[in-house]
């Protein structure tokens, strides 16, 4: 049976970068980020804040498996912003995470090979002072069971280590709890296994 990879890597907290060149200053800001919204959100208030800025740059890679992402030149010619910091956040081998770089024009033109590194250089640096988390893919299920099968799922959980929330022990229980992508189907055998008790996926 083929093991599901659900651990990456992200980072833990925001973080900045700075790359200087003829006068431009590439200031990098990166972020954890679990949506397009959450991206949309900062994207939004960064224009907002540095609105004096000829250019706001940025690329995201979303999920564990790393397959939603964009890359956004902002102006700048194609391929010489959003795809450099795109690729820092992949030769950092990270995921959930959103790099803007804000852009101040010094005067003095770049070239694009300029621009590449500017763009890649101010990345690396921001993401050299982050701290690296390891995350853990999951999916939220809600239990349904008997009261007299409580015992039962406890044991389940403890077996597989995970936790449970939102706990309601009344005559008809429920419980909230987050499974990793490895073990949902062993999760579901067993659950399958006591009568009475139900999994729906959040």
């Amino acid at each position: 049976m083929e093991t599901i990879q659900d651990k990456y890597k992200s980072i833990c907290a925001p973080t900045d970068g700075l790359f200087k060149d003829n006068g431009s200053r590439f200031i990098a800001k990166a972020f954890p980020v679990e949506s397009e919204d959450m991206v949309k959100e900062i994207v939004a208030s960064i224009k907002k804040e540095y609105h004096d800025a000829k250019h706001h740059c940025y690329a995201y890679r979303l999920g564990y498996k790393g397959d939603k992402f964009r890359a956004n030149d902002d102006g700048e010619p194609s391929s010489s912003a959003g795809k450099p910091i795109l690729g820092q956040i992949d030769s950092f081998g990270l995921s959930d995470i959103l790099i803007v770089v804000i852009r101040y024009f010094g005067g003095i033109k770049l070239g694009i090979p300029g621009l590449i590194r500017a763009y890649k250089s101010s990345s690396a640096d921001a993401l050299t002072k982050a701290e690296i988390i390891e995350k853990v893919a999951g999916e939220d299920y809600r239990l349904h069971f008997d009261y007299m099968k409580m015992n039962e799922v406890m044991k389940l959980l403890k077996d597989l280590d995970i936790q449970a929330s939102q706990q309601d022990f009344s005559l008809d229980c429920s419980l909230v709890t987050r499974v990793r992508l490895s073990l949902v189907s062993d999760f579901m055998e067993r659950i399958g296994k006591i009568s009475g008790c139900t999994a729906q996926i959040q």
